[in-house]
């Protein structure tokens, strides 16, 4: 067993040993044993239970076109049937010590000295494949795979934690299933789709799904829970802060507009996390999620974390021309009929067909045949996009955009300066970056690479030393510990945090 004379020798582990903090991965990708997981599945639901699972993974995993998948149908079927290259070649395979690493829970124990972290946050990567279930069997499926993912993890908690899957197709589901996974199995991370595709029901009415399967498959739309959802999520919310859960997703957006090459998976895949998220995370702050429960943590992974700060840049932006006062700018009613028609008549020799036309008629033409579509009253909430999030001033935007979210990002991403610019991003703060090796998945050939990844980026210039800190320690901790501060409560992270001052919220 040669490849283990590398155990607790790596590049990583050496950059761990100077450290005088914790180093907390916020996303690892598992696998699991497939006859170990169905055994499990058909003791606790029944063999039909098991078939449920199976066609949800496959499901999840493939497009598919008259019931064949992209890598069964010839080049003209694809472009007959439009259907989007999907990922193939997904985990690593060459590196047959980390593919058993992945899949043997006291394996990767064992080696987390040598990958350089303290303390990692686990995610099977069939965690959500029971959303992707029927509604007779979803919830079921979902609570028996929390439960095996719970019982095989729980002897190593002093340093692993594995998320509970939750179902989002509505409130009182998912309510249920984080009630049974916090009480009942005792998991402290939920891990949630990022949306759900629900049917335009003026088209589902006009043609069922049952009747036109295929009209089904593309007419919809997707609910981000917190803006134009057609249910009340806000109990769910509650219910997470109530029960201290930090709430994490990976919430793609391939196939959206632009991401749905049927030959390149290449182009499907580049930014389609950040996308996604970012689409959940404004549904939140607009739809006044972030407002209404202050004590909400988000972290959205695999994304990065400079679309975080590109998004906060652009709200305290858009803010100042589109809050109330700004919109004042844009009130047909304060336009000067006076000053323009004396303007006209002193610089409008070119166009002679205004002197026809009285104050207020040359007013409504200068501004345009928009006028009539734009000048409309709004009521109440209407008249202003920040309303719902109760913003009056970019603080408050800075209180429910970089106080709630946290934006994992991958080792080497070097976009991860700009979450720490706090030169560019308003009021001068530092958006909350965390480590997120996503070690499991192709982007990591060797899991012990990922933490000596990011010192480099210290080496280059690309983030500080601080920032290198906030990135593996102080942010991942505060996303855990602001949701629930007991989070890290009998783990190997409670010793090594007690002399170490750690900043909290985000304030002036």
């Amino acid at each position: 067993m040669t490849e283990y004379s590398r155990l607790k020798t790596s590049r990583s582990a050496a950059i761990k040993a100077t450290l005088d903090y914790p180093v907390i991965d916020t996303d690892v990708h598992t696998n699991d044993f497939t006859p170990a997981i169905e055994e499990y599945i058909a003791h606790y639901g029944g063999a039909q239970l098991v078939d449920a699972l199976r066609k949800a993974e496959s499901s999840r995993l493939n497009s598919k076109s008259n019931g064949k998948d992209w890598y069964q149908q010839t080049p003209e079927e694809r472009q007959y049937n439009r259907t989007i290259r999907s990922p193939w070649w997904a985990r690593v395979t060459r590196n047959t010590l980390d593919l058993a690493t992945y899949t043997l829970p006291e394996l990767f124990y064992e080696r987390q000295a040598e990958q350089g972290s303290d303390y990692s946050v686990l995610f099977p990567n069939n965690v959500l494949a029971p959303t992707g279930a029927g509604p007779e069997h979803r919830q079921a499926l979902q609570r028996a795979v929390n439960h095996y993912h719970a019982d095989l993890y729980r002897k190593y908690s002093d340093r692993l934690t594995v998320v509970a899957g939750i179902p989002m197709n509505t409130p009182q589901e998912a309510i249920e299933e984080l009630d049974f996974a916090v009480k009942t199995l005792g998991l402290k991370v939920a891990n949630i789709p990022g949306g759900v595709k629900r049917p335009i029901k003026a088209i589902a009415d006009k043609y069922p799904a049952d009747q036109f399967p295929e009209i089904a498959k593309y007419a919809s739309y997707i609910d981000f829970y917190g803006l134009d959802s057609e249910y009340d999520y806000d109990p769910f919310w509650a219910k997470v802060v109530e029960l201290g859960v930090p709430v994490t997703t990976h919430y793609g957006s391939q196939g959206w507009t632009g991401r749905s090459s049927i030959s390149n998976y290449m182009n499907n895949h580049i930014g389609h996390f950040a996308d996604g998220s970012q689409a959940f995370a404004k549904a939140l702050f607009f739809g006044g999620v972030t407002r209404r429960f202050p004590g909400l943590r988000v972290a959205m992974l695999e994304g990065g974390s400079d679309w975080g700060a590109h998004v906060y840049i652009h709200l305290v932006d858009r803010f100042s021309k589109r809050s109330l006062e700004g919109l004042q700018n844009y009130n047909p009613d304060l336009t000067n009929a006076d000053e323009l028609f004396e303007l006209f008549e002193r610089y409008g020799s070119e166009f002679p067909q205004a002197g026809s036309l009285s104050k207020e008629e040359l007013t409504k033409t200068v501004l345009g045949s928009s006028f009539a579509r734009h000048s409309r009253v709004p009521v109440g909430e209407e008249l202003e996009d920040f309303g719902a999030a109760g913003i009056k001033t970019i603080e408050d935007i800075r209180d429910r955009w970089v106080n709630s979210f946290f934006f994992g990002s991958e080792s080497d991403d070097r976009t991860i300066a700009a979450a720490f610019n706090d030169k560019a991003n308003p009021l001068g703060v530092k958006i909350n970056a965390i480590y997120s090796s996503d070690v499991g998945h192709w982007d990591v050939p060797d899991l012990t690479d990922p933490l000596a990844e990011s010192w480099d980026l210290v080496r280059e210039g690309v983030i500080s030393e601080a920032d290198f800190k906030s990135y593996v320690f102080a942010n991942p901790y505060k996303f855990y510990t602001q949701a629930n501060p007991d989070f890290f409560k009998g783990t190997a992270i409670e010793s090594k945090v007690n002399n170490i001052e750690v900043p909290q919220l985000v304030t002036a």
